[in-house]
């Protein structure tokens, strides 16, 4: 596929069929995700692969239980074969900038304008949702809003921080889209500026 037809038709989908993705697209998504870029080439992220429904159920069952799927809109959500949590380290950034290369020896966390470790991993995660385009499946990423019952469920290292999770799978063809879309696009003139900002 065209890259620009790529990003045309890349959208969050909700809803997915219940039958698995073959794994070599599997592969392929998880190899792509490292390829994202990283301050100081730190590669601070993790990414817990959570492939066929024992896994996905694990995670499913810990963080959204029955009782909140049902208030859920998108119940084909939990189809999903393939979840992808993806994970940032702060600690392997701070560790990175003070190696001699980049001459910062105190580790200290306000010499960073912004969080690059969770920015980092969002580009992986976006790596991710393109991929799967790519390959004429759907994905949507969402949060994970109880960091504590995912560490504890998948024994995920305390120095690692779910900054969101893509779920990836066959679309159903009548996904209902996002209330959210109603809002459009904003205008170019919005968001763009060009020379300077006014």
């Amino acid at each position: 596929m065209e890259f620009q037809d790529v990003v045309r038709k890349r959208k969050m989908i909700r809803s997915f069929e219940d039958r698995p993705i073959p794994h070599e697209i599997v592969e392929r998504i998880v190899a792509n995700v490292q390829k994202a870029p990283s301050a100081g080439f730190s590669q601070g992220w993790g990414f817990l692969v959570l492939e066929g429904k024992e896994d996905t159920a694990r995670y499913w069952d810990a963080n959204w239980p029955q009782d909140r799927r049902a208030e859920w809109g998108w119940p084909d959500l939990f189809n999903a074969p393939l979840l992808i949590v993806c994970l940032s380290n702060k600690k392997q950034y701070l560790a990175r900038y003070a190696e001699p290369d980049k001459g910062w020896t105190d580790m200290d966390e306000k010499r960073w304008p912004v969080p690059y470790w969770d920015i980092d991993t969002g580009m992986a995660a976006l790596l991710a949702l393109l991929t799967a385009v790519d390959a004429g499946l759907g994905a949507v990423f969402f949060g994970v809003f109880d960091q504590a019952t995912l560490r504890r469920t998948f024994n995920v290292p305390d120095e690692y921080t779910a900054v969101g999770v893509v779920a990836v799978g066959y679309a159903k063809p009548k996904d209902r889209p996002s209330p959210s879309l109603k809002r459009g696009h904003r205008a170019a003139a919005d968001v763009v500026r060009r020379s300077r900002w006014s």
